[in-house]
C-alpha cells in the first residue's frame, strides 16, 4: 500500500519512521516534505492533489481548521483517506470526502518506535477486535489493510467516534506528561545529589520496566504498586506524599483542560 502523507509535522513524520517504508508527501513548507522523504524514502511532491493521485492511502496530517481547503484538492483524486486531525469527527471527514472510504484514528508519539497508544474510531461502541468500515459500501479487504497498517505501530484499540478526543487527552498528550514525570524523578534525585546523568537511565529504565510489567500483568496496576508498597514502609510514605500533592486530581485537570480547550 501506498501511503501519502498531507502534511509533515511531528505526528508524520513519527508515523513515516514506525512505518519503515517509501512514502509521498507534501507539506507547505516544502523543505520539511524534502526532509522527510531524504529520512525515510519517497519523495516530496509538489502539492496535494498529486499526493492524492498516487497513493493508496491519504494521511491527513495537516491543521484541523484546513480540512476543507485540503479537501477540495485531494478529495477529487483520493482512492481512500486517513485522518489523524483532533477534534473532526467522522462525520466532517465523510461529509469533506463524500463517497471516499474514510478512516479516523489517533496516534502517540511512541509509533515512530513502533511502541504507540493509538485509537480507530468506529460509528458505535464496539470491541477491541472490531474493524470499523469507510465511508461507503464495505470494502472489508480495504478496512482490514488499513487498520492493519495503523495497529504494526504500537497498540491499536478502537473506540466509539465521540470518545476520540478523549483518548487524545489520555494518549496524545500522555508521552508530553511521562517526560515530565520522569523529568521531576531526575530533579527529585539531583536535589538529594544523584547527577541527572546517572539518575536519568533509572528512571526511564523503571518507566519502560513498569509498564512492561503492568502490560505482562494485563493492565492490573494495583496489583504492581501493592507488590512494591509494604504497609508502613517507604513505598507507602512516598505515595502518601503524592496523594496529599495531588497528583490524582492534577492529571484529571489536565484531561479537562485539554478537552475544554479543544471546544
Amino acid at each position: 500500500m501506498q501511503i501519502g502523507l498531507i502534511g509533515c509535522g511531528n505526528m508524520a513524520r513519527a508515523l513515516a519512521r514506525g512505518w519503515r517504508r517509501a512514502v509521498l508527501c507534501s507539506d507547505p513548507l516544502a523543505g520539511r516534505a524534502q526532509a522527510l522523504a531524504a529520512e525515510v524514502g519517497g519523495e516530496a511532491l509538489p502539492d496535494n492533489a498529486e499526493v492524492a493521485r498516487r497513493a493508496d492511502l491519504v494521511i491527513l496530517a495537516h491543521k484541523p481548521a484546513q480540512l476543507h481547503e485540503v479537501a477540495s484538492e485531494v478529495a477529487p483524486h483520493a482512492r481512500a483517506v486517513a485522518s489523524i486531525l483532533a477534534v473532526t469527527p467522522l462525520a466532517s471527514l465523510r461529509e469533506a470526502y463524500a463517497g471516499k472510504p474514510v478512516y479516523r484514528f489517533m496516534p502517540s508519539l511512541p509509533v515512530e518506535v513502533r511502541q504507540g497508544a493509538l485509537v480507530q474510531a468506529a460509528d458505535r461502541a464496539g470491541t477491541e477486535d472490531a474493524i470499523p468500515v469507510g465511508g461507503r459500501p464495505a470494502d472489508r479487504d480495504l478496512d482490514r489493510a488499513v487498520h492493519d497498517l495503523f495497529a504494526e505501530l504500537g497498540t491499536l484499540v478502537v473506540l466509539d467516534d465521540s470518545l476520540l478526543d478523549v483518548a487524545m487527552g489520555l494518549m496524545s498528550c500522555g508521552p508530553a506528561y511521562v517526560a515530565l514525570v520522569a523529568e521531576a524523578q531526575v530533579d527529585a534525585g539531583v536535589r538529594r545529589g544523584i547527577p541527572a546523568a546517572q539518575g536519568a537511565p533509572l528512571v526511564v529504565q523503571t518507566l519502560v520496566g513498569t509498564a512492561e510489567l503492568i502490560r505482562r500483568r494485563e493492565n492490573d496496576m494495583i496489583s504492581v504498586r501493592r507488590e512494591v508498597t509494604s504497609p508502613g514502609g517507604l513505598t507507602a510514605r512516598g505515595l502518601d506524599a503524592l496523594e496529599r500533592a495531588g497528583l490524582r486530581s492534577a492529571f484529571s485537570d489536565a484531561l479537562d483542560a485539554v478537552l475544554d480547550g479543544s471546544t
